[in-house]
């Protein structure tokens, strides 16, 4: 009997104790995972930990944030390595480094985390920093980045709408099936979407950037093919390669 690993998937804002983050929990059964809760909004570094340290049995977890920053200055070479690759597909990094960002709140997340044994690119209890554009583009075999996070509240709308319906049909994913429960079904419905604005519409945002943390994590967790973009040293981003849907 396979065992049961209790994943999470964060979209952490950049300027984390202020704004608003967003967690999905799931489990993954073998080589299925169901998404169990969507947190939509938390704040603060505490809350977050203690969200984190109060799951049961967590196992691994990947975040859409820079837990690893050395370089004083420019970008970190991870994200130079993945802008080589995906500049042209619209969905290069943003420049993190110590002086942008100093004493930065992701960073301190990650250094909880690894006190509390979460190895970064582990085995056994890990984190991953993932980057939720290339994981759509790779995952759901797109030719550029999707829009869904800037331009008109239409524009941003039409573009939760259609992460949503790709999202949705990972329930059939011959790589990993995702299972949504009916009672989480508003973070996706397209007639729920519609009726988002200001900052629910943004919430909305990042749940789903949480979930597609989750599927990522799901994917390292089961082995799929990645590649991880730096290293452990010095900061990394975990791509996962190969259409899923």
């Amino acid at each position: 009997m396979s065992r049961k690993l209790k994943l999470a998937g964060i979209d952490l804002a950049w300027q984390g104790e202020s704004n608003p983050s967003a967690i999905a929990v799931g489990t993954l059964d073998g080589n299925k995972l169901e998404l169990e809760e969507v947190i939509p909004a938390i704040t603060g570094l505490s809350q977050i930990f203690d969200c984190l340290h109060g799951m049961d049995n967590l196992t691994g977890l990947a975040i859409d944030a820079s837990l690893i920053i050395n370089n004083k200055h420019g970008k970190r070479a991870c994200e130079l390595e993945l802008s080589k690759v995906y500049s042209s597909r619209w969905a290069s990094c943003h420049a993190t480094n110590q002086t942008l960002y100093p004493n930065a709140f992701s960073v301190r997340l990650a250094s909880l985390l690894e006190s509390a044994g979460f190895e970064h690119l582990g085995m056994t209890k890990w984190q991953i920093e993932c980057y939720p554009h290339a994981s759509i583009i790779e995952c759901f075999g797109l030719a550029r980045r999707l829009l869904y996070k800037k331009g008109s509240v239409s524009e941003k709308k039409n573009g939760q709408k259609r992460l949503s319906s790709y999202i949705s049909k990972l329930a059939d994913s011959p790589s990993l099936p995702l299972s949504i429960p009916e009672h989480l079904g508003k973070f996706f419905a397209s007639e729920e979407i519609e009726k988002l604005k200001g900052q629910a519409l943004k919430s909305n945002e990042d749940s789903l950037d949480a979930v597609m943390c989750l599927y990522t994590a799901g994917l390292y967790a089961v082995k799929a093919e990645g590649i991880a973009f730096g290293n452990s040293k010095d900061g990394y981003i975990w791509v996962p390669q190969g259409k899923c849907i």
